[in-house]
Parts: C-alpha cells; sequence; structure tokens
C-alpha cells in the first residue's frame, strides 16, 4: 500500500459510519443532531437534513475507499485499516450522542 491508502481508508470507514444515524433518523422521520443545526452538533436538524447529511457522508466514503487505490475486501489489511476507522467514529459517536439522548452511565 502506498502510505496515503490507510489513512484515506480510516477516514473512508469513518464517513461511511457517520452516514449511518443519520439516515436511520432521518428515514425515519426524527429530528437528530448535525453539524447544519444551531448549535453544531448539538441542536437538532430536520430529517430531510439529516438524509442528505447522510447521502452526502456515503458519497465521501465511496471517494476515499473506491477510488484512492486499488480497495479489495480480500485484502485482510486494507479491511481492518477500513474498519479502523469505522470503530474509531463508533466509539466517539456512542460517547456524544450518549449525552444527548442517555446514553451514557457516568
Amino acid at each position: 500500500m502506498v502510505w496515503y491508502q490507510p489513512i484515506s481508508y480510516s477516514f473512508g470507514g469513518a464517513y461511511l459510519d457517520n452516514a449511518a444515524p443519520h439516515l436511520v433518523n432521518g428515514v425515519s422521520g426524527r429530528r437528530f443532531q448535525s453539524p447544519f443545526a444551531k448549535p453544531p452538533g448539538q441542536g437538532l436538524s430536520s430529517s430531510t437534513v439529516n438524509v442528505l447529511w447522510g447521502f452526502l457522508n456515503r458519497a465521501i466514503a465511496y471517494l476515499r475507499i473506491c477510488r484512492v487505490g486499488a480497495f479489495r475486501f480480500l485484502n485482510t489489511a486494507r479491511v481492518l485499516t477500513l474498519g479502523a476507522g469505522m470503530v474509531l467514529l463508533s466509539l466517539m459517536h456512542a460517547r456524544g450522542f450518549g449525552r444527548s439522548h442517555g446514553g451514557n452511565l457516568k
């Protein structure tokens, strides 16, 4: 792998992971936090904004994963790099959204 490919794949995983909560809430018709809310990341945006934000995240993930190098799901190192980006952002989401939605025990 060229040096920039693992960076791109891990960020691609992060964008792919970030699409999930926005799309799920948006398609369900629920308001949810987004960077466009006031205050950013804390206030709630409409379901339409969240669907659009989720699909933009999917598009960026596609560009980061499929258009940089030759990503193959049979290449363990590349899949682990992608997964690492997803896990890291998932943990950040769990802590951040947990504060707003009662998911943190502390």
